[in-house]
């Protein structure tokens, strides 16, 4: 009888210290977590799950290795031997889930795990510091989507860990480490992996599968753990690339100072072809006038530094906008938008980023003699007169219709006084709404 409780007693607790994977949704933030299994007979339960309907995430812990040449995140279950125990995802450490474009660049990843610890493969590397993995592929390289799709997504998921994370790279692109290598470097102390070269095996306490995503070039501070805000993130930039100012000009308290305006330029498409005119204009109104056209060449430091230094930004709708978190705060955004009926999609991009930046944002809709698209077609061309129609062909059609074949000519006389009331609002301390 003594032996037959012994063994009854052994038995209950080994099912109640057994783990196993499931994927819930705490708060609102679909995440994934280990849980108490309750009996033997529980199936496990994939444990990567969509963190907001746009982002691939998964968050593991245990006994992990990972393999890079041959894609494979494995897993040690506790429920060795069991079949139940089996489970296998496949994840693409990329933001854009729902974009076919994107993951078509972005490579599987395997994620498994071993109810056999003979069938766990030894360890080459073994850290004692988590790990996050995500992707370089989808659309880095647009330095829009280099800071919304990457970089603000991996500060919010890498932040509570102070510097004690090691990144681990996929579909990796050296020019984008060199970009970014100063962030890189404030968020881990540790060297950089890259997986599709490494022929190691790596053992983690735990890791992060792709990054953590709130919205558009921002942070939802309701949904970090850390309470994270972009005020935080864009406090974050001015310390790492060492920016001076923390507030824009107010006109009328820094005696014999001029505001300066920086123009975004571009040379392939959606350019200003009367530079000269604008620049003249601005000048007239009491602005010291800076123009900048970054690109992938451009030391980030020196972009940083240039558009920290200036207290309005203005560009025709484009990535060079994304300059904007370099500005100090209340300085001004203008946002030119070109033809094409893309208002709404620019200001989700730009112009309600802006708000959460502490920035001003204005706005400046040209019209139809001002786009280069009245010089190639009538003015009861479908392009002119109905962009919606265009918009319905899907958004490539959209893209090269109206963005990359459009350039702008300011009307300076009806421009003068967006730019009449950015000095206004640089007398003001509240925020423009």
């Amino acid at each position: 009888m003594a032996c037959s409780i012994s063994i009854l007693f052994k038995s209950y607790f080994c099912q109640l210290s057994l783990l196993s994977l499931q994927s819930s949704i705490d708060a609102g933030n679909q995440i994934s977590m280990f849980k108490v299994a309750e009996s033997t007979s529980e199936n496990i339960k994939p444990m990567c799950s969509a963190w907001e309907p746009i982002s691939n995430f998964c968050e593991i812990n245990g006994d992990i290795r990972v393999q890079g040449n041959s894609s494979t995140i494995s897993i040690v279950s506790l429920q060795m031997g069991t079949p139940t125990g089996q489970i296998s995802w496949v994840v693409k450490p990329y933001v854009q889930k729902e974009n076919a474009a994107a993951m078509d660049l972005v490579k599987n990843w395997s994620v498994t795990s071993v109810s056999d610890p003979s069938e766990f493969l030894d360890c080459d590397l073994i850290h004692s510091v988590p790990a996050i993995l995500f992707s370089l592929g989808g659309f880095s390289g647009n330095h829009f989507h280099d800071f919304s799709d990457l970089v603000i997504p991996l500060y919010i998921t890498s932040k509570q860990f102070d510097g004690e994370v090691q990144f681990l790279v996929t579909d990796n692109r050296l020019w984008w480490i060199t970009k970014f290598k100063g962030i890189l470097r404030k968020l881990s102390r540790y060297d950089i992996i890259n997986l599709d070269s490494d022929e190691n095996g790596h053992c983690y306490p735990s890791i992060m599968v792709g990054l953590k995503y709130h919205k558009e070039l921002g942070i939802d501070q309701p949904k970090s753990q850390d309470q994270l805000s972009m005020k935080d993130f864009r406090q974050f930039l001015r310390s790492t690339y060492s920016l001076k100012r923390r507030n824009a000009i107010r006109i009328g308290d820094d005696v014999g100072k001029r505001p300066r305006l920086l123009i975004i330029t571009r040379r392939r498409s959606r350019t200003f072809t009367n530079m000269g005119k604008i620049t003249r204009m601005a000048a007239s109104l009491g602005y010291t006038v800076v123009t900048a056209e970054p690109n992938i060449s451009t030391s980030l430091c020196s972009v940083a530094q240039i558009v920290n230094s200036c207290d309005v930004l203005m560009g025709i709708h484009g990535a060079g906008l994304t300059n904007m978190l370099f500005l100090p705060d209340n300085a001004i955004l203008i946002q030119i938008l070109p033809l094409g009926s893309i208002d709404g999609l620019a200001r989700g991009y730009f112009g309600e980023p802006a708000v959460d930046m502490n920035l001003r944002y204005l706005e400046y809709k040209i019209k139809t003699k001002e786009s280069s698209l009245s010089s190639k077609y009538h003015l009861d061309h479908v392009i002119i007169k109905d962009p919606l129609s265009v918009h319905k062909q899907g958004w490539d059609a959209v893209r090269s219709t109206y963005l990359d074949k459009q350039n702008v000519k300011l009307d300076v006389r009806r421009f003068r006084t967006k730019l009449s009331k950015a000095l206004e609002l640089l007398h003001q301390l509240s925020r423009y709404t």
